[in-house]
């Protein structure tokens, strides 16, 4: 009979720390991401620049997804913020190949830009496919 009244007087004691029950949290919310692909003929000695629009903050990871005819050249690969009319370069890879990629953080919305240039290695054209995700 004592240990059924001990069993008792130990369980209103566990009983008596629940808090009850709790507020459920709100999940903190996964910022959007958007995929953007960019495609080209790039001439020997030239460069294209590609502007696009970051609407957050958060991480932007460009790559250099396709590379033709000759994926073992390597080109100019850059991050940097559009003004309306140049790329001031933030990140570069003067010696990008194939997969190549680079990733920046991007303070606020805004527009960027991708650049992908010859940097004296091509040997007549080169046909290239830019892919970035951004927020």
């Amino acid at each position: 009979m004592r240990s059924l009244a001990a069993l008792a007087v130990v369980a209103a004691t566990v009983a008596c720390d629940d808090p009850g029950p709790t507020a459920p949290t709100d999940p903190t919310p996964v910022a959007a991401t958007f995929t953007e692909t960019f495609s080209g003929t790039l001439p020997r000695n030239g460069a294209i620049t590609f502007p696009f629009t970051a609407l957050a903050a958060g991480s932007a990871t460009a790559t250099l997804a396709d590379l033709g005819p000759d994926s073992t050249i390597a080109l100019g690969f850059a991050m940097g913020t559009w003004n309306g009319q140049s790329c001031h370069l933030v990140i570069s890879n003067d010696d990008a190949l194939q997969f190549t990629t680079i990733t920046g953080s991007v303070g606020s919305s805004g527009t960027l830009c991708l650049r992908i240039s010859d940097i004296g290695r091509v040997a007549t054209t080169a046909t290239f496919t830019l892919t970035v995700v951004h927020p």
